[in-house]
């Protein structure tokens, strides 16, 4: 698999190591990327980070920190030495924050700013006090942690194409709500094909239930590589 089709990362959503290892090693070598969020994570610590890249995978660890800036830029600088390759940090944390983790992190690590989740629509978002289109939200968060220096973000596969616009064509972007045309839509609302979220600009895709739980996971992450090649082909056409 090369680097420029090695864009898909599988997010192991699992509660333990031993659910979350059993998935590994039915994708078949297929795919390069895991993502570990909150409960694997607390439920595993840095063991499960250390035996991934011990398997030669890389990972993208997915916190969320969001916090005074002194503790979140110590939290970035612990993550560095611990070689993870992608680490997200919230971007309602404000100017402060983002700078401290900006600065805390080693080069080997993206810095990736998650703008709104993509479980939230505009009714979600009135509920928090944030007036506007979740578009309108990404955008405004986006701008501020671009000036702070952050130069990658997590975004849902609606405001893709006009993230990346915005921040143009050196910013990571990494876009989870993908699901594969029959897939179930779950509890995910700005969702979209692979391959339309490539086509928009994405950087990197995120998966998890239409490959985790597939009845063939290998079989299923081949399928939407090769979606991904397909469209990164059309788009440098």
């Amino acid at each position: 698999m090369t680097e420029k089709t090695n864009r898909l990362i599988v997010a192991l959503d699992f509660p333990d190591a031993r659910a979350a290892f059993a998935l590994v090693d039915r994708l078949e070598g297929a795919v390069r990327w895991f993502k570990v969020g909150l409960e694997l994570y607390i439920s595993e610590g840095n063991y499960l980070l250390a035996e991934l890249e011990r398997r030669g995978f890389s990972v993208f660890l997915d916190l969320k920190l969001h916090d005074i800036p002194h503790t979140v830029g110590s939290a970035v600088r612990a993550a560095s030495r611990l070689g993870v390759k992608m680490l997200t940090v919230h971007t309602a944390g404000g100017p402060e924050m983002l700078a401290a983790a900006v600065e805390a992190a080693d080069p080997g690590l993206a810095l990736l700013g998650v703008t709104v989740l993509t479980s939230m629509d505009g009714a979600q978002l009135e509920a928090t006090g944030v007036q506007g289109s979740a578009a309108a939200q990404v955008e405004r968060l986006a701008t501020m942690a671009w000036a702070y220096g952050l130069r990658g973000f997590v975004c849902s596969p609606v405001e893709v194409a006009h993230l990346r616009r915005q921040v143009g064509h050196d910013a990571l972007l990494v876009i989870p709500g993908i699901r594969p045309e029959g897939s179930a839509i779950g509890d995910q609302r700005r969702i979209a094909t692979p391959a339309a979220a490539m086509a928009a600009g994405a950087s990197y895709l995120v998966v998890g239930r239409p490959i985790t739980r597939a009845a063939n996971p290998g079989t299923a992450a081949r399928a939407i590589l090769a979606e991904i090649k397909s469209a990164i082909g059309i788009a440098s056409a």
